[in-house]
């Protein structure tokens, strides 16, 4: 990928793409490679990193939304469905399987306020029963049926799911078993779409830590949100994707209509040894007393992903997990197993995000999880339409870019060249498809490179095939690892921030790699990494010093990491 300063030049100077998406999430990602597979050129801004906002403070699930079967939302669990089996396909190496296990107390609870639900009657979510959920998951494997590569739903033996989870609760009668998907790594996968969106037509741009902020007549107005340069461009056309951001960002270009009623999700990280082996690459799924949807699920052999939340706000910026939230998460946990210890020291990450739903005034969990597109025609002083994107989740982005896309190319008078569909993403194009293929590979890439197997085994966990180019000769006395940071080599990490767009060190720590979601970061490792990132990049001292202490700072006050030694 070209250097942020190089796009930055292409700012300077021009000439700018006709079309200007506004927010670098998955669905700004998914337009921008859409476009550029038509062999339309996009300019790409965010006021912060790619997939740094709502897109990285998912459950990182790519699910067919099972429960919106409940209140009838069966086009969009089709359409969950359909592209949860293309990502499965299309980005195998962030995209895996994962079994899903349901903990339930009754045989028929809940079937007639299902009823109710369905009939659009009643909107609230409830809690339900064996048969009711049996009925769903009915319906959801065969809305899965095509093209799928994952087993059946099934009920689990009380003598299998007692033994896997002895300290389930006493009040746990039955145990349904499904098959979702895990995204194991959403931010660099959002990051190869832009990567390869701009290796398929050259001509776009993605400029990180950019924002709008301004735009009358046939001029927008951006901004450098890193040194306050600003920069004039005059788009044909704008794509506002920028998710809990789309009521901050229409009213610069004269669009004062309220559109999003966002609820924040937080989540916490767990060091947590035994849960991670009990729960044995499994994820609970499970009904809380006030109705909600909680789940954990283990991230390696000591992490679990605990979470998570719904609770309204109208501030894009609400993006801290509260105590209060951490003692909710804690006790909906207990209450399907009582006998698990959990404590505030096993937290080592928190992360919250805004859901950037359609403004409503239904309760948080009835809410629709569809997407729709809003189009602005030219008004006032703003000479150019602005297409709204409002909703729109990790699972579906590609039809939803898809949609818009057709809307663009209509307008400019082009048409479709090319269907996203089945087209593989970044590290994922022709990834091992059996194990067999998989330790082929390894095999002959350890053998070429002087390198143990395991070392293979986790840059291929990491970047998919685009570890072939991450694959290092072993060096004269080792491997070069670096001494405070698990698993990471100082030729890795520079190679990561001259060629992925790194502007600023939390880039790396909290998106390029997974340091800081396990809770790797600590001051030691901190500075290790400054010291790596800023050679490769050619930071001064200070530059180094700053950016120590804006990640710490960060790492503190947004993700529950004091520091530690």
């Amino acid at each position: 990928m070209r250097s942020r300063d190089s796009v930055l030049e292409s700012l300077r100077t021009g000439p700018h793409p006709e079309i200007l998406i506004v927010g670098a999430g998955i669905n700004g990602v998914g337009v921008y490679w859409d476009l550029a597979l038509q062999g339309v050129p996009a300019l790409l801004v965010d006021r912060g990193d790619v997939c740094s906002g709502t897109s990285s403070a998912s459950s990182r699930l790519i699910h067919g939304g099972v429960r919106y079967l409940e209140i009838g939302e069966f086009a969009l669990v089709r359409e969950s469905v359909a592209e949860r089996n293309r990502l499965l396909r299309d980005a195998p190496h962030y995209v895996r399987p994962i079994p899903v296990w349901v903990p339930i107390d009754s045989l028929l609870g809940g079937a007639l306020a299902s009823v109710g639900r369905f009939l659009k009657l009643v909107r609230k979510p409830g809690r339900k029963g064996a048969m009711v959920v049996k009925l769903g998951l009915m319906v959801y494997d065969l809305f899965g049926r095509r093209d799928r590569t994952m087993p059946d739903h099934r009920m689990v033996a009380s003598a299998e799911f007692c033994r896997a989870l002895p300290d389930l609760s006493p009040s746990t009668r039955y145990m349904a078993e499904f098959y979702d998907a895990r995204l194991t790594a959403p931010e660099r996968l959002g990051l190869e779409l832009v990567a390869d969106a701009e290796k398929a037509c050259p001509a776009s741009l993605a400029a990180t830590y950019v924002s709008l902020v301004g735009g009358d007549g046939d001029a927008v107005v951006l901004e450098d949100t890193l040194t306050g340069e600003r920069f004039e461009v005059s788009p044909k056309l704008v794509v506002n994707c920028s998710g809990a951001w789309v009521d901050r960002t229409d009213p610069p270009l004269g669009i004062e209509e309220r559109l999003i009623g966002g609820t924040k999700g937080s989540h916490l990280v767990l060091d947590h040894p035994d849960f991670a082996a009990r729960l044995d690459g499994r994820m609970l799924y499970f009904e809380t007393e006030d109705h909600r949807i909680c789940l954990a699920y283990p991230l390696d052999e000591r992490r679990v992903l605990l979470g998570t939340t719904d609770i309204r706000t109208d501030d894009p910026e609400d993006t801290v997990c509260s105590a209060q939230e951490v003692d909710y998460l804690f006790e909906v946990m207990r209450a399907v197993m009582p006998d698990l210890v959990l404590d505030k020291g096993q937290i080592v990450f928190t992360y919250a995000g805004i859901r950037p739903l359609p403004a409503s005034d239904q309760v948080a969990g009835a809410i629709s999880r569809d997407h729709s597109v809003r189009v602005f025609e030219p008004d006032g002083g703003r000479r150019f339409p602005v297409l709204t994107l409002v909703g729109g989740k990790w699972t579906t982005f590609r039809p939803c870019a898809e949609q818009i896309v057709d809307m663009v190319l209509a307008r400019l008078g082009h048409e479709r060249k090319v269907s996203t569909a089945g087209i593989g993403i970044g590290g994922g194009e022709g990834f091992p498809r059996s194990e067999d293929e998989r330790n082929r590979l390894v095999a002959d890439l350890a053998r070429r490179n002087r390198l143990p197997a395991g070392r293979i085994e986790v840059l291929l966990d990491r970047y998919g095939m685009r570890a072939l180019d991450r694959v290092e000769p072993l060096p004269v006395g080792g491997l070069g690892m670096l001494a405070n940071v698990p698993g990471y080599s100082s030729a890795e990490l520079a190679a990561i921030a001259k060629n992925e767009r790194v502007a600023t060190l939390s880039d790396v720590v909290l998106r390029r790699t997974q340091i800081g979601l396990l809770g790797l970061a600590t001051p030691a490792a901190i500075a290790e990494l400054a010291a790596v990132v800023g050679a490769a990049l050619g930071w001064s001292a200070a530059r180094i010093d700053d950016e120590i202490s804006r990640t710490s700072r960060l790492l503190a006050t947004r993700h529950g990491v004091p520091g530690r030694t």
